[in-house]
């Protein structure tokens, strides 16, 4: 795990939570699952991975420019951290994140109901991986346009995070087709980050 921007007033939490994401751009949603987190969680820190298995950086923002805005996003956020994984996978990310914060942590994967849904429903190649990665960690879960509803027999490892009204619906991708239909957008990005999503995304800077 290489930081991006870390605390630095207290030392190693033991109850990490980790927010995953491709952060193209960090929208007001991101930052409302992170602050949510907080109120169970010691610290949370934001991932960029450098590889993901179901994307890629062809489109939008480059990785550096990502990094770039989660690094202007944090900087005034004293218990959230960034940081930029080797691997996407969520059993990769975990093991990063014990090697830089210690092998006893205990730790909590922050997400939306549609990325629960497509955690629990990966096929991992054996039956039973998801539950042994649930021993590992466990999801804290936030409404996406609809509630998440795990199995029966997954639902001890897995919590409801309750985030504002009306964040649920906000999305990268929704930013980046308002700012190519000259919409509205600046309302769904943190406002300290406003200038650089300008500078990266708007035309003609920005095709997808």
């Amino acid at each position: 795990m290489e930081f991006l921007s870390r605390p630095p007033q207290y030392p190693y939490p033991a109850r990490l939570g980790i927010l995953p994401g491709s952060f193209n751009p960090p929208t007001l949603a991101h930052l409302a699952l992170a602050e949510a987190a907080l109120e169970e969680m010691d610290e949370v820190i934001l991932v960029l991975p450098r590889v993901f298995p179901h994307k890629n950086y062809a489109a939008g923002a480059t990785f550096a420019q990502r990094a770039g805005m989660l690094r202007a996003l944090l900087a005034h956020h004293p218990r959230l951290a960034a940081g930029v994984s080797r691997g996407g996978l969520f059993t990769e990310i975990a093991q990063e994140c014990r090697a830089a914060y210690g092998a006893g942590i205990q730790l909590t994967f922050v997400c939306g109901r549609d990325a629960a849904e497509r955690i629990v429903g990966w096929d991992y190649g054996a039956p039973e991986a998801i539950d042994r990665m649930l021993e590992d960690f466990q999801l804290l879960v936030a409404g996406r346009e609809g509630a998440y509803q795990p199995p029966a027999h997954l639902r001890h490892y897995i919590r409801v995070l309750a985030i504002p009204a009306g964040l649920d619906t906000i999305s990268a991708s929704d930013v980046r087709r308002r700012i190519r239909e000259g919409a509205a957008w600046q309302h769904l990005v943190p406002g300290v980050i406003v200038p650089l999503v300008r500078e990266i995304y708007c035309p003609p800077a920005y095709s997808a």
